[in-house]
């Protein structure tokens, strides 16, 4: 996997069914996610059956009750999953290099609390809702491909990817430090 700055994290409000957060808290792990968090939902690691890789007990897991024991790194973007009409569409959204991704239930909406606290919302481009796992995993997808370093695609499908050319190391930058 290349490595991008910035870090993310991914969790869940309100989810019911661990075995659908286990499965986006095994792939989060895979993507190389920083944390990962649950707001007011009924989940365990035992019952979660489909976390084969454990993820909480390899990348932090954060279990909050409410939506205010919510607390995220200084300058963390949370970003919103979600079918609303004003939501970015994924593939015109650029992600925030320090962002907590929240996607909500099975079966409705991140609650009216929780939608407030966003700063984006985002919508892959379906017909209807995905599973909460699967949406997580695009979500994840294209957040690797848009800060990753990887070769071109070919523009037809008789072409080869362009190989990814070898980073240069260039002279220092002087940055300003941004408190």
């Amino acid at each position: 996997m290349t490595i991008s700055r910035g870090y993310f994290g991914v969790g869940v409000e309100g989810i019911s069914k661990p075995m659908n957060a286990g499965n986006l808290f095994r792939t989060a792990h895979a993507f190389g996610a920083s944390f990962v968090f649950t707001i007011g939902a009924d989940y365990s690691v035992r019952r979660a059956r489909s976390d084969t890789s454990v993820a909480p007990k390899n990348i932090p897991w954060y279990d909050h009750d409410t939506i205010d024991d919510m607390l995220l790194p200084k300058g963390c973007k949370i970003v919103g999953v979600e079918l609303l009409d004003e939501a970015t569409d994924l593939p015109s959204f650029f992600h925030p290099i320090n962002a907590a991704y929240v996607l909500g239930r099975e079966r409705g909406s991140l609650s009216p609390a929780m939608q407030e606290k966003c700063d984006y919302f985002i919508k892959i481009p379906t017909k209807f809702c995905l599973n909460v796992a699967t949406a997580g995993a695009i979500v994840m997808y294209d957040r690797v491909v848009s800060h990753g370093r990887f070769a071109r695609r070919p523009t037809n499908g008789l072409g080869a990817a362009e190989p990814v050319k070898p980073h240069i190391q260039g002279a220092p930058k002087k940055r300003r430090a941004q408190i």
